[in-house]
Protein backbone atom coordinates (compact mmCIF):
# COMPACT_ATOMS: atom_id res chain seq x y z
CA UNK A 1 0.00 0.00 0.00
CA UNK A 2 1.34 3.52 -0.98
CA UNK A 3 0.15 6.51 0.19
CA UNK A 4 1.58 9.71 -0.13
CA UNK A 5 1.00 12.99 1.80
CA UNK A 6 2.38 16.39 0.59
CA UNK A 7 3.03 19.16 2.39
CA UNK A 8 5.26 22.53 2.44
CA UNK A 9 3.31 24.67 -0.04
CA UNK A 10 1.97 28.18 0.51
CA UNK A 11 2.05 31.58 -0.63
CA UNK A 12 5.99 33.09 -1.54
CA UNK A 13 6.52 36.49 -3.43
CA UNK A 14 7.91 35.92 -6.49
CA UNK A 15 12.21 35.17 -5.99
CA UNK A 16 11.25 33.62 -3.11
CA UNK A 17 11.86 29.97 -2.17
CA UNK A 18 9.71 26.84 -0.77
CA UNK A 19 10.04 23.23 -0.06
CA UNK A 20 8.20 20.62 -0.43
CA UNK A 21 7.59 17.77 1.28
CA UNK A 22 6.15 13.85 0.29
CA UNK A 23 5.97 11.18 2.69
CA UNK A 24 5.14 7.74 1.57
CA UNK A 25 3.49 5.46 4.76
CA UNK A 26 3.95 2.36 1.98
CA UNK A 27 6.49 -0.10 2.28
CA UNK A 28 7.81 0.37 -1.14
CA UNK A 29 9.32 4.02 -1.01
CA UNK A 30 12.53 2.87 -1.32
CA UNK A 31 12.16 0.49 -4.34
CA UNK A 32 10.18 3.48 -6.43
CA UNK A 33 11.36 5.99 -8.45
CA UNK A 34 9.23 9.24 -7.51
CA UNK A 35 8.21 12.55 -8.98
CA UNK A 36 6.60 16.02 -8.63
CA UNK A 37 4.27 17.05 -11.21
CA UNK A 38 2.42 20.08 -11.03
CA UNK A 39 -1.35 21.24 -12.37
CA UNK A 40 -1.39 25.09 -13.06
CA UNK A 41 -5.17 26.60 -13.27
CA UNK A 42 -6.47 25.95 -16.57
CA UNK A 43 -3.73 23.93 -17.95
CA UNK A 44 -2.88 20.16 -17.88
CA UNK A 45 -0.49 18.74 -15.38
CA UNK A 46 2.94 18.99 -16.24
CA UNK A 47 6.09 17.13 -15.09
CA UNK A 48 8.58 19.00 -12.72
CA UNK A 49 11.21 16.54 -11.61
CA UNK A 50 12.02 13.11 -10.81
CA UNK A 51 14.59 10.82 -8.69
CA UNK A 52 15.49 7.42 -9.28
CA UNK A 53 14.85 4.73 -5.73
CA UNK A 54 18.76 4.73 -5.51
CA UNK A 55 18.77 8.97 -5.81
CA UNK A 56 21.44 8.68 -8.33
CA UNK A 57 19.55 10.41 -11.54
CA UNK A 58 16.74 13.40 -11.68
CA UNK A 59 15.42 14.83 -14.46
CA UNK A 60 13.58 18.35 -14.36
CA UNK A 61 11.45 20.08 -16.96
CA UNK A 62 13.12 22.67 -18.91
CA UNK A 63 11.63 25.54 -16.87
CA UNK A 64 12.29 24.53 -13.64
CA UNK A 65 15.99 23.68 -14.30
CA UNK A 66 18.64 25.59 -12.10
CA UNK A 67 16.03 26.47 -10.27
CA UNK A 68 14.03 23.66 -8.70
CA UNK A 69 15.95 20.26 -6.60
CA UNK A 70 14.65 17.03 -5.75
CA UNK A 71 15.73 14.73 -3.38
CA UNK A 72 14.65 11.81 -1.26
CA UNK A 73 15.55 10.17 2.53
CA UNK A 74 14.57 6.70 1.84
CA UNK A 75 15.41 6.57 5.60
CA UNK A 76 12.24 8.70 6.30
CA UNK A 77 10.08 7.63 3.04
CA UNK A 78 10.39 11.24 2.04
CA UNK A 79 10.78 12.88 -1.10
CA UNK A 80 11.91 16.75 -1.45
CA UNK A 81 11.43 19.55 -4.19
CA UNK A 82 13.12 22.61 -3.02
CA UNK A 83 12.13 25.65 -5.05
CA UNK A 84 14.33 28.44 -5.61
CA UNK A 85 13.74 31.17 -7.56
CA UNK A 86 10.27 31.44 -7.10
CA UNK A 87 8.14 32.83 -10.52
CA UNK A 88 4.23 33.62 -10.83
CA UNK A 89 4.37 31.21 -13.53
CA UNK A 90 5.03 28.43 -11.11
CA UNK A 91 1.72 28.68 -8.94
CA UNK A 92 0.10 25.84 -9.60
CA UNK A 93 -1.12 22.63 -7.24
CA UNK A 94 1.87 20.12 -6.95
CA UNK A 95 1.32 16.37 -6.62
CA UNK A 96 4.47 13.97 -5.74
CA UNK A 97 3.50 10.52 -7.34
CA UNK A 98 5.59 7.20 -7.05
CA UNK A 99 5.49 3.84 -8.93
CA UNK A 100 7.00 2.16 -12.18
CA UNK A 101 4.51 4.07 -13.90
CA UNK A 102 3.53 6.92 -11.86
CA UNK A 103 0.88 4.78 -10.53
CA UNK A 104 0.20 6.23 -7.25
CA UNK A 105 -0.79 9.46 -6.26
CA UNK A 106 -0.69 12.58 -3.55
CA UNK A 107 -3.72 14.57 -2.85
CA UNK A 108 -1.30 17.28 -4.03
CA UNK A 109 -0.81 20.67 -2.27
CA UNK A 110 -0.79 24.32 -3.82
CA UNK A 111 1.62 26.67 -4.06
CA UNK A 112 0.77 30.08 -5.18
CA UNK A 113 3.95 33.07 -6.57
CA UNK A 114 2.81 36.27 -6.15
CA UNK A 115 4.58 39.06 -8.72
Amino acid sequence: QVQLVESGGGLVQAGGSLRLSCADSGRAFRTYRMGWFRRAPGKEREFVAGIAWSADSTAYADSVKGRFTISRDNAKNTVYLQMTSLKPEDTADYYCASGPSYNFWGQGTQVTVSS
